[in-house]
């Protein structure tokens, strides 16, 4: 047995002895991806010596069973001369190398490897490799099915992502750049590039795109917006005059009222403003504004706003009561209870400020608290020559009464200050004023002589008499 016999009857025992060596004597991809136009090598990788074991080498195109290339170790390569300008073989790694893929070309490849000895039957070991061709995708289009007007809950639309040049996409919708989200009216395609909407509704307005992508390139398409009619929605009667509570507006008498009729809705309703008087209506006018001169109303009265929408043939109507008053300087009562007029804070905290201005100033000035001690500290033989008047009841004392300076009572200008104190310690016991240089005053308590007391033992003494 030559040397080559030897290696392979080895190389063969080594097989049958180990569990899975094919595994490790071939290894080939299981999937291999190309581009349309580019060239593309199906790797082989073998794990024995090509120059010291005879083996038989053959690639096979498994749709048609055609031979494209046999190869015996030390022989020339044999290749189908009707495919010989597709394809190259390495012999040094059994390699098979595509010059420009088509999409004819993508399919399973087989490989098959028979080692063979003159003692031994041969082995035969097989390999399978998909070969798959991507297209560049072109920038795909949205296409609308429905060119005319959408209305809601009648009309059914569908989008259709179309990409002309490209293989193998795969699709994604988006609405105003985010990813679309389903419901029960939306329905996807079997190869998710067409969109049904059915029906449409208001909340499917927006702008539509969709991705597509495979294994070498992704592309979007330019947004298409898509427009329902809808509607009306959220009707409501709204005005700057006047004010509201509910659906009652109080306007002052002088005032012209505009009230808008509003409502979310495409396109704009057509609005008809009715009065209502018991169960007779009578229809005003016919607009988006409503003007009413108030002194033209005598009593509450009653309106309605109806919102038509021609496209959906869907209706909605709102009712409101005005209220004519004359609200004039009431009109911030009216808006508020606790709202208080500017003018009010201002004349109470004025009010506050006198008050406690004249407090401080008497209370500087009078001392009340000094004279008092200095008119009951002196001896009672002073107190004794008091004079009544015959009206020991306080009751009967009240009136106007004038003090006469008595004969022999002079002051010296040095004790001004204190006859200031006395009147003004007066002040706190009488109501008084001043007539003719006479003083009169109105008594609050039990008459008696007053004297005002002062240092080293001045005093002058006053009398009165009921007027």
């Amino acid at each position: 047995m030559g040397a080559v016999g030897v290696a392979v009857v080895v190389l063969l025992c080594a097989m049958t002895a180990m569990s899975g060596a094919d595994m490790e004597l071939i290894t080939v991809p299981s999937v291999v991806y190309g581009i349309k136009g580019e060239s593309l090598s199906i790797p082989v990788e073998t794990r024995f010596d090509v120059k010291a074991v005879k083996f038989q080498v053959f690639w096979y195109e498994n749709r048609t069973g055609a031979l494209l290339v046999g190869y015996e170790n030390g022989r020339k390569a044999m290749t189908n001369l009707q495919l010989e300008d597709t394809f190259i073989f390495s012999p040094h790694n059994l390699s098979l190398t595509f010059n420009q893929l088509d999409l004819a070309t993508e399919d399973n490849y087989r490989l098959e490897i028979i080692f063979s000895g003159k003692d031994k039957k041969p082995e035969k070991l097989t390999r399978t490799v998909r070969l798959i061709v991507n297209v560049r995708l072109s920038p795909p289009v949205l296409v609308k099915n429905w060119q005319g007007t959408l209305v809601e809950d009648q009309d059914n639309v569908t989008l259709t992502c179309v990409v002309e040049k490209g293989a193998k996409a795969r699709f994604q919708w988006l609405k105003n750049n985010k990813p679309f989200e389903l419901s029960k009216r939306h329905t996807f395609s079997q190869t998710n590039n067409s969109l049904l909407i059915s029906p449409v509704r208001k909340e499917d307005i927006g702008m539509y795109s969709c991705v597509a992508e495979n294994a070498i390139s992704q592309k979007q398409s330019q947004a298409m917006e898509l427009s329902v009619f809808y509607g009306p929605y959220n009707l409501k009667v709204n005005t700057d005059n006047g004010l509201r509570i509910g659906e009652v507006f109080t306007v002052d008498h002088a005032e012209v009222i505009y009230f808008d009729c509003l409502a979310d809705s495409n396109p704009p309703n057509t609005c008809v403003w009715i009065s209502r008087t018991g169960n007779n209506t009578e229809v005003l006018m016919t607009g988006p504004r409503f003007e009413v001169p108030s002194y033209t109303l005598g009593q509450p009265s009653k309106f309605l706003c109806r919102a038509f929408n021609n496209m959906t043939q869907k209706q909605d109507e709102t009712h409101f009561t005005l209220v004519v008053a004359n609200l004039g300087r009431g009109r911030e009562k009216l808006q508020g209870a606790s709202t208080v007029s500017p003018l009010t804070v201002i004349t109470v905290l004025a009010l506050i400020i006198i008050i406690c201005m004249v407090f401080v100033f008497f209370k500087k000035t009078c001392h009340p608290k000094r004279v008092l001690m200095k008119i009951y500290s002196r001896p009672m033989p002073e107190q004794k020559g008091l004079h009544r008047s015959g009206h020991e009841d306080a009751t009967e004392d009240f009136g106007i009464y004038e003090f006469v300076s008595l004969p022999g009572g002079k002051m010296e200008s040095n004790h001004v200050s204190q006859l200031e104190q006395i009147k003004l310690l007066v002040c706190l016991h009488y109501v008084f004023f001043f007539y003719e240089n006479h003083c009169y005053v109105y008594s609050l308590y039990s008459p008696g002589i007053m004297q005002i007391t002062g240092t080293a033992g001045f005093g002058q003494r006053f009398a009165y008499h009921h007027l």
